[in-house]
């Protein structure tokens, strides 16, 4: 990921055919430990393409992955399902809060007694 960011540094520097040396100055400027294994496959895997269409493709590749709101739709599915138990009790925790709501609103005296 570090590879990645630097690269995306350089190319916004203007600096529109990066080397790995490019990447070793940014990353080294920072801190970071190299691989140059890593960072020469990076290269090789962006070298000639445009980084606006690796971006987009990126964008599709990220919007095919789940990202981790699975767990609602499942909980909202659950009532969907037939399980007539669960509905009543939205219903029931749902009155609950509005007569919890209702009674707070005076706090027990009016502005105008």
């Amino acid at each position: 990921m570090k590879y990645i960011a630097a690269y995306l540094l350089a190319y916004l520097s203007g600096n529109s055919s990066t080397s790995a040396e490019d990447l070793t100055t940014i990353l080294e400027s920072v801190g970071c430990e190299i691989d140059n294994e890593k960072m020469e496959f990076m290269l090789s895997q962006v070298k000639g393409k445009d980084i606006v269409e690796l971006l987009a493709a990126g964008r599709e590749k990220f919007a095919s992955v789940p990202s981790g709101g699975g767990g609602v739709a499942v909980a909202a599915a659950a009532p969907a399902s037939g399980c007539a138990g669960a509905a009543p009790a939205a219903e029931k925790k749902v009155e609950k809060v509005e007569e919890k709501e209702e009674s707070d609103d005076d706090m027990g005296f009016s502005l105008f007694d």
